[in-house]
Order: structure tokens, then C-alpha cells, then sequence
């Protein structure tokens, strides 16, 4: 954070209170109001947070209005096209691109912890087969505090280091065996000789009676989706790891508290109600009627997976999303699959349609993960473990970044407070 002579006034009554304002390397000013309760007596009032900066990050960067996501300062459109998630994983944790020696032990590093605690197939065990995979995931990863106690010490920086590592080598693992265990399939262990996103893919389809060969089409549609959701800034679940971490919460709780956090429809669920829409539009013929309920102001249905909450513009993610939707629909076919030739309709007529051009709202990277995920063959109750899975290095480069800030407390929000006020205790036979 850089300090500036620039200050805010604020008025109250016949007080006035200089506050000061700080410029960051990009972005808006922000004034900073640390003191303002102890000056004024007064808090501010901010629903959401939608106004309020609640730490300094050099991680990733976002600027709605231009349809701009930085991570480290690269362009995440260059990182998709040119680099890897592994490499991503890499940058986001050490803020860096890596040399390839570094890339190589780093990968190497990864690889070697894929294997989880025989004793957690038995954890998995306790839950219904038809648990969802994300309520699995929530409490097998809270559980690896219990497994590996050697990595809780959030104040030793090599067992915060080997934490991070487990948690983005064994969660594919974690994923896809939630899957396995929610089709009632066998669980496939980890392959050292296969890349991260291919390994995945080969646990979620492989079974033991049979042989089976990733395609490179397709595990390099998975890199892109692992990689267009490693981060997006202060979102619900990073905030919320970063509140569970400033309590002094061990890595694993805070994480399995960010993969609750993502499991929300208006968070995490997102491509997964843009393929419910899909399936509830059901066939191409029915598109006209939907996009004519969308115009609808009296309408409460609405298109999912078409704009966003911080892209004004356009979601720089989905340019890349899109090319690798349209390589796995080539690879796959869409002929038999009416869910996925309804996709592509859709999108080519709200493309076309002056409307939602107008209102800026264009495919986003759910809409495109949402189908590229369907073709590969993944249940709609797997994509946000996909995603969880996806974001666990965001969330632990936060999480490590918020350790090291000499300026860290403990997350404490306050209240505008609307209730009763003082009472007496009234005796139940007088009520």
C-alpha cells in the first residue's frame, strides 16, 4: 500500500475528521477508516462489502469495467493460451513465473503428494452414496487436520509450505473419489506418469476391468477450466478462508471452509444451474420462448450463465473457455446429446440479439465450463467440486499471503443494530 498526502473530510455535526487516502498500484483510490470509530464514534455501513476493502493483496487484480483479470500482473487470457495450471499454481504462490528447473521440482513436488491416507477410505465410507460430492468434500478435507498433523502449524513456514502442496496435490484426488463413491464405482489411485489435469480425468473415468487412454483434447480443456478458476480476488470463498485463517484456523478447516462457502448457488453453483437451465429449455425449438421470458421484465426467469457481477464488459475468461468448448464439442459430437445442441443454439442467439448485447450480457466462463464439463461426461453435481478444486491454490496463496501481513486481526465485522433495546426479564406467569 503506498502512502500519499491525499486525506478525505469527513463532516459530522460541527466535528470534522481528515481521513486518510491510500493509491494502490491499480484500481480506485481507498480511504482508510481504521480510526474512525475511535475518532467519531461511528462505524461505517456497507452490506456485502461491496464498498470496503478488508485487506491489501498482490495477487490477482480485477477491473470489471475493462473485462480485466491479472494474476500477478499477467493477463489470465496469455496465462490460458501459453502457460499451464501447475506453472499458474506456481506464480500465484511465489509471485513469480518460474525457470524450468523450478517448474520441474515444483511439478515433481505436486506429483508425489497425490496419494492420500489409506486410513481416509474409511472416512469416505461414513457417508450415504447419495451424499453430494461437495458435502463430502467439505468433510474429508476439514478431516485431513486429523491425518496429517505434521502440517497445522500455521506458524512454521515449512509446515505452511508442505500444507499448501498436500492441499493442491490431494485435492483431484479428494474430487474424484467423491465421485467414484457417489456412482458406486471403485476408487482409481493417482498415476505419477500422467499431468495433473490428465490424472484427474483418469480417476473420475478409469475403472479397473478396463484400459483407459485420457485424450490430450480433453485434458487440456480441464487444464484451462483448473486454470481460469485458480483466483478472482476477495469472492465470498476466498473472503471467507481469510476470515476462518485470522482466527489462527489450520489450513485444512480453512479450506474445507471456503469449499462450503463456494457450494452457494450464487457462487459456486453457477455453472450448474446453467446446465439445469439447459436441461428445463430441453430442445433447440424451444430457445425463441426462453429468450422472449428473458427480455421479460415480469418474468422471474432469467439466463444463466450470461454476464457477471463484476465483468461490465465481458468475462476475459470466457474468450478462452469458448475455444475449448468448441475443441471438446467437435471431439465429442453434440448430434445425440440435446443438452449440448441446445448450448450452442443458445448462444449463437443471444449473441445475435441486439438485447442482450445492449446490457453487455455475453457467455461467461460458467456457461462454457457448464458444457465442456456435460460433454465430458461429469454429472452436474460434480462441477463445483470441479471448480473447489480449481480455486484450492487461490485460496491458499491468500491464505498464506494474510499470515505473513503484520497488519492482520481477526476478522470482526460490525452491525447496524435494529433490535429491541434494554428490557426487562419478564416472569412467565405474568407473559
Amino acid at each position: 500500500m503506498s502512502d500519499t498526502s491525499k486525506t478525505a473530510t469527513l463532516t459530522i455535526g460541527d466535528s470534522s475528521y481528515e481521513l486518510p487516502i491510500y493509491t494502490p498500484t491499480a484500481g480506485p483510490d481507498v480511504i482508510d477508516i481504521r480510526k474512525l470509530y475511535s475518532q467519531a464514534g461511528v462505524f461505517t455501513y456497507d452490506p456485502g462489502f461491496t464498498s470496503t476493502a478488508a485487506c491489501d493483496s498482490t495477487i490477482t487484480f480485477i477491473d470489471g469495467d475493462k473485462g480485466e483479470l491479472l494474476h500477478r500482473g499477467y493477463p489470465i487470457d496469455q496465462l490460458a493460451e501459453k502457460s499451464h495450471y501447475l506453472e499458474v499454481c506456481f506464480l500465484l504462490l511465489y509471485g513469480y513465473l518460474p525457470k524450468a528447473s523450478e517448474l520441474e521440482q515444483f511439478e515433481r513436488t505436486i506429483t508425489q503428494h497425490t496419494m492420500i491416507h489409506e486410513q481416509m477410505h474409511n472416512f469416505f465410507r461414513g457417508f450415504r452414496r447419495d451424499a453430494h460430492p461437495m458435502a463430502t468434500m467439505v468433510g474429508v478435507v476439514g478431516a485431513m487436520s486429523a491425518f496429517y498433523h505434521d502440517s497445522t502449524d500455521i506458524n512454521n513456514p515449512l509446515e505452511r509450505e508442505i500444507a499448501s502442496h498436500r492441499l493442491i496435490a490431494k485435492m483431484p484426488t479428494i474430487a474424484a473419489m467423491a465421485y467414484k463413491y457417489s456412482i458406486g464405482q471403485p476408487f482409481v489411485y493417482p498415476r505419477n506418469d500422467l499431468d495433473y489435469a490428465a490424472n484427474f480425468l483418469h480417476m473420475c473415468f478409469a475403472v479397473p476391468a478396463e484400459q483407459y487412454q485420457v485424450d490430450p483434447i480433453l485434458a487440456r480443456a480441464m487444464d484451462r477450466i483448473f486454470t481460469l478458476h485458480a483466483d478472482h480476488e476477495q469472492n465470498a470463498s476466498t473472503s471467507t478462508v481469510r476470515l476462518a485463517s485470522s482466527s489462527g484456523a489450520n489450513p485444512f478447516a480453512c479450506i474445507a471452509a471456503g469449499i462450503a462457502c463456494l457450494w452457494g448457488p450464487a457462487h459456486g453453483g453457477a455453472n450448474q444451474a446453467c446446465l439445469e437451465m439447459l436441461k428445463e429449455i430441453g430442445t433447440p425449438d424451444r430457445i425463441p420462448e426462453y429468450i422472449a421470458r428473458a427480455k421479460d421484465k415480469n418474468d422471474p426467469f432469467r439466463l444463466m450463465g450470461f454476464g457477471h457481477r463484476v465483468y461490465k464488459n465481458f468475462d476475459p475468461r470466457a474468450t478462452v473457455m469458448k475455444q475449448s468448448a468448441d475443441e471438446v464439442l467437435e471431439l465429442m459430437g453434440v448430434e445425440n446429446n440435446p443438452i449440448l445442441a441446445t448450448a450452442k443454439e443458445l448462444e449463437q442467439a443471444a449473441l445475435a440479439d441486439p438485447y442482450f448485447a445492449e446490457k453487455k450480457l455475453f457467455p461467461n466462463v460458467d456457461f462454457y465450463s457448464g458444457i465442456i464439463l456435460e460433454a465430458m461426461g461429469f454429472p452436474t453435481s460434480m462441477f463445483t467440486p470441479v471448480f473447489a478444486l480449481s480455486r484450492t491454490v487461490g485460496w491458499i496463496s491468500q491464505w498464506k499471503e494474510q499470515l505473513a501481513d503484520p497488519q492482520m486481526k481477526i476478522g470482526r465485522p460490525r452491525q447496524l443494530y435494529q433490535g429491541e433495546t434494554m428490557r426487562d426479564y419478564v416472569d412467565i406467569e405474568k407473559r
